[in-house]
């Protein structure tokens, strides 16, 4: 079993200081295991939603969970929305008898109205499947090529990992999408998440989608908002500086599990995968992906101008502001894109994350540094 210490701590020190804690992040990614680890699955106190009787249970929530005391776990609770007003009676009384662990697949509806419903009483803790830091520098290959979501990661062979993730893309689509309100065909929603494929790493082009698709440009928002809610997608937007320069304004779309994307673009070995043309931009967007975990960036943006200088990411981080570039090359050297970008956007510091071994400078406040120092404790310094 791989240990995921870092997160159970993190999931502690939130429940010490917050009434209410939501942990969220896309289904199977190991939100319910964790969970489990501070309230057993057979404890009165543990509510999972897809469950009949734990939904019957909660069918007069208030006289169901006033009683309880110590942590109690709603599982799937994006499927009860209307239990977040009681959860905020529950969490005003005084002195407080109970704490909650709330554990959502989904953010767009239901985490909008516990923002309303629980504000000041609710810490949210995103979480994803695997990260290098969990399974190790070794298993690096192996992690990029099956994506982090651990039964596709954990699977006896790459052949029955395409397997398990062809199914979960399809239970995205006939399940978790109709849950957010999302009435299209399941085929329609698959061709659409597949051509979303093909912009891995590209500006976001609604008219070519809806085009190619026949279908209207609300509708392809729509779709692409709610893949983003099940944290299927990033959209990562642009950052936009005062330069008097045309700065690129679409948003860059990511699919954010490297398998997932493997499996939309039918990548199913590493031979595959480092023999293939998206290959640079499959190792971008996974590496993104890890650098953003590492680093806990919760506000994060690429640069662009229309002259052509590009940042792959910007963030203000620790009073700092951060540019990052992903460059799957053996040396990394500063380029002209790099100094415009230290330039005009008068960064701090600017890291170029490269899958070799070797950390060095690259020029004045730039460092080249291995993507595999993310599974170490020095990496951010």
């Amino acid at each position: 079993m791989i240990s995921r210490d870092r997160l159970q701590q993190q999931i502690a020190n939130a429940l010490e200081r917050s009434r209410v804690v939501a942990l969220i992040g896309p289904r199977q990614c190991g939100k319910t295991t964790l969970a489990r680890q501070f309230v057993p699955a057979n404890s009165i106190n543990y509510f999972d939603l897809e469950d009949p009787r734990a939904e019957a249970r909660l069918s007069e929530p208030m006289s169901a969970l006033e009683e309880l005391t110590g942590l109690i776990v709603i599982d799937e609770v994006q499927r009860k929305p209307d239990l977040f007003p009681v959860l905020r009676v529950l969490a005003d009384r005084v002195p407080l008898p109970a704490r909650f662990l709330v554990l959502g697949s989904a953010t767009l509806n239901w985490l909008q109205q516990s923002s309303e419903s629980l504000a000041g009483r609710l810490e949210v803790i995103e979480m994803g499947g695997f990260g290098l830091n969990e399974v190790g520098s070794s298993a690096l290959s192996t992690l990029w090529l099956r994506g982090g979501l651990p039964p596709s990661f954990l699977a006896a062979s790459d052949g029955d990992s395409m397997v398990w993730r062809n199914q979960f893309v399809n239970a995205v689509v006939e399940r978790d999408l109709p849950m957010l309100g999302v009435g299209a065909p399941a085929a329609l929603l698959r061709r659409f998440w597949n051509m979303l494929a093909h912009y891995h790493g590209q500006t976001w082009n609604a008219t070519e989608i809806s085009t190619a698709l026949q279908i209207g440009q609300k509708a392809t928002r729509h779709y692409l908002d709610a893949l983003e809610g099940v944290h299927m997608v990033r959209q990562l937007q642009p950052w936009f500086e005062n330069l008097g320069k045309r700065q690129l304004k679409s948003p860059k779309i990511y699919i954010r599990d490297s398998g997932l994307y493997h499996a939309l673009m039918a990548i199913g070995t590493e031979f595959e995968l480092l023999n293939h043309p998206k290959s640079g931009a499959s190792w971008e967007g996974y590496a993104m992906e890890e650098v953003i975990r590492a680093l806990s960036l919760r506000q994060v943006y690429y640069w662009g101008t229309s002259g052509g200088a590009e940042l792959d990411l910007f963030a203000l981080h620790e009073g700092k502001r951060i540019g990052i570039e992903f460059k799957r090359v053996d040396a990394p050297r500063l380029t002209p894109s790099m100094r415009s970008a230290l330039s005009d956007l008068k960064l701090d510091k600017l890291l170029v994350i490269y899958p070799g071994s070797l950390r060095y400078p690259i020029a004045e406040r730039v460092e080249a540094v291995p993507l595999t120092l993310l599974a170490s404790p020095d990496f951010a310094h």
